[in-house]
């Protein structure tokens, strides 16, 4: 398993965030590098964000979740075009889990398990 993984859950349906784009950012000496993205399955989930055999790092990493088209996709207004959520890794040999709770109008996220 991958050392972060993501849920997406679309509180307004009530169900999995499906074919929602993610993209996973690391810090390094003040700039974001791209260290891997996925797309949501059928249930919500991405499980393999890093690239099979690399290691998580300790630092600041960023999830960016691709909203809009999401929401487009079903014909929906949604206030924010995409959510950016920014952590802290201080034991990268731990599994980080990031989870999404959305609406179109309103997010929030915390450390899963």
């Amino acid at each position: 398993m991958s050392g972060i993984t993501t849920h997406v859950l679309d509180t307004a349906r009530g169900r999995p965030a499906a074919g929602l784009a993610v993209v996973l950012e690391s810090e390094e000496a003040g700039a974001w590098r791209e260290i891997g993205r996925g797309v949501t399955d059928a249930d919500g989930r991405v499980k393999s964000l890093l690239p099979s055999g690399t290691p998580l790092s300790a630092g600041a990493h960023r999830l960016t979740f691709a909203t809009g088209p999401y929401f487009a996709a079903q014909h929906v207004t949604a206030f924010y075009p995409q959510v950016t959520i920014v952590f802290s890794v201080s034991e990268p040999t731990q599994h980080h889990h990031v989870p999404l709770l959305l609406s179109p109008f309103g997010y929030s996220t915390y450390r899963g398990s």
